[in-house]
């Protein structure tokens, strides 16, 4: 296959009729798949098939039929070429506590073949591009979490990669360190025309930074679009805050026949007619409950999954659900 311009508009990654057998059990069950430039979250609870997937595209493990590409090169004859343009940002840690920031991004570089020169130029670059200008002389013992993840993500980037594969980014930072995270993710992908494949449990944080997204599940693809297409798609909804009886309100609101669904005082009602807003109203004179607010809902990412997994049948409770755990062997 001929190499693609990196900067075009064509999917990064694509599959076609993917298929990958760990002896008699089916791990990738026929993958179509195009993925676009730009930051795309990968989802899917654990077991879903999401790093048997990724280990096909770089390449590291053979496929058992179909056919793929990554940038252009064929993931079946041109791994090595694949894997020399992918950055990849684990979950775990894997630093030597004992190196100096600086002397763990540099020895990064090295390993991905750049000469000790370009590869100490480029670890002051990408730390600064991270944040750890000030910190490149610290031992890596001594860094915070949010020290710790920006130091990856800085492993991730040295060699100047056109895809960049994060596992849970923001695991464990504090909410100044998660913004600086993602805005920095952000920057990578809006000016540095690079691509980002986010991994995460934290819904919040996939839509702050992706722009679409990829569900896997059984090792099927099973919603592959971009957020605002599948926002659109969802129910509208009326929230209410309720005091003084949403068990109360809960039952009326069943009573009259209006689908809701509750989080505490919190009351979501699905919008069915125009009528619905009256028919709430007089849900909660019928109950005898305060009204402390009332909107029309926005769904956001976490609806959408919890939503789709139901549709499957998954016992999914929550994103605690997907939190990834899948870094040996096969899914």
């Amino acid at each position: 296959m001929a190499e693609e311009d990196p900067f075009s508009e064509a999917p990064v990654i694509t599959a076609k009729g993917l298929r990958k057998m760990y002896g008699p059990h089916l791990a990738l069950d026929d993958i179509n798949l195009e993925i676009p430039r730009g930051a795309v979250g990968i989802l899917g609870p654990n077991g879903a098939g999401k790093s048997t997937l990724f280990k096909c595209l770089l390449g590291l493990i053979t496929t058992t039929s179909g056919e793929g590409s990554v940038l252009g090169l064929d993931i079946r004859t041109q791994g090595e070429q694949i894997r020399s343009k992918i950055g990849y940002m684990p979950e775990y840690n894997a630093l030597d506590p004992n190196l100096f920031a600086v002397d763990q991004v540099r020895y990064s570089g090295e390993l991905l073949g750049m000469n000790s020169k370009n590869a100490t130029q480029r670890a002051h670059e990408v730390l600064e591009y991270v944040g750890l200008k000030d910190q490149r002389y610290r031992k890596i013992e001594t860094f915070s979490t949010g020290m710790l993840q920006a130091t990856k993500l800085a492993c991730a980037l040295v060699h100047d990669p056109d895809i960049l594969i994060c596992d849970e980014p923001t695991n464990g930072l504090d909410q100044r360190a998660r913004g600086f995270m993602l805005q920095t993710l952000n920057r990578t992908v809006r000016e540095g025309n690079r691509s980002v494949l986010m991994s995460s449990h934290v819904m919040d944080d996939v839509q702050d930074l992706c722009d679409s997204i990829v569900m896997i599940h059984k090792g099927r693809i099973v919603v592959q679009s971009s957020i605002e297409d599948l926002v659109q798609q969802v129910d509208k909804e009326i929230e209410m805050v309720i005091w003084g009886g949403a068990s109360k309100m809960e039952s009326e609101l069943s009573s009259m026949g209006l689908e809701n669904r509750r989080l505490g005082r919190v009351i979501r009602i699905k919008m069915e007619s125009e009528s619905t807003v009256e028919k709430a109203l007089q849900a909660a004179v019928s109950a005898g409950v305060q009204v402390r607010q009332m909107k029309e809902y926005e769904p956001d990412l976490e609806d959408i999954f919890l939503l789709v997994m139901d549709k499957l049948g998954a016992q999914i409770k929550g994103t605690e659900d997907l939190m990834t755990s899948e870094h040996t062997g096969g899914d």
